[in-house]
């Protein structure tokens, strides 16, 4: 009867724990594949387009510690631009040629005008500002999609 309930114990010990572990990688796996910017590369345009859209509000008006950021250009200078946030406060975000800037087709600096959307990931600085790596240039969205 001894052996009989340890073994069982030890049985449902390595089940929870591989199914925790199963669970964690899961849910790492999925995060990360929801959230990277390097992953809408393999996107079709209509893809990104609705990811965006499902995205919205998850990355608007990060937090100040944040290396996110999504808002409208309101200034912009040779190496970088400021954002409104939507939580009404704005961030510089800086870059440079090797920030990669993208719009569903390739872009560059002269595509950062203002008043285009634009999310932002990079590294964030201590003064508040951001470096970027990359810049995706939002898609325009009607009354009706808002």
């Amino acid at each position: 009867m001894k052996k009989t309930f340890l073994t069982v114990l030890v049985v449902a010990i390595i089940v929870g724990t591989g199914s925790f572990y199963g669970g964690m990688k899961y849910a790492q796996r999925k995060s990360s594949s929801q959230t990277n910017p390097q992953n809408f590369r393999n996107l079709s345009a209509e893809d990104r387009a609705q990811r965006f859209q499902q995205m919205g509000n998850d990355f608007r008006g990060a937090g100040s510690d944040s290396n996110f950021a999504s808002g409208e250009i309101i200034a912009k200078d040779a190496q970088n631009i400021t954002i409104k946030l939507s939580t009404g406060g704005s961030k510089i975000i800086f870059f440079s040629d090797s920030a990669e800037i993208g719009k569903f087709t390739a872009g560059n600096s002269e595509d950062l005008e203002i008043g285009k959307t634009v999310m932002i990931n990079g590294k964030a600085n201590d003064d508040g500002s951001i470096t970027a790596q990359s810049i995706q240039i939002r898609p325009e969205t009607t009354k009706a999609e808002q």
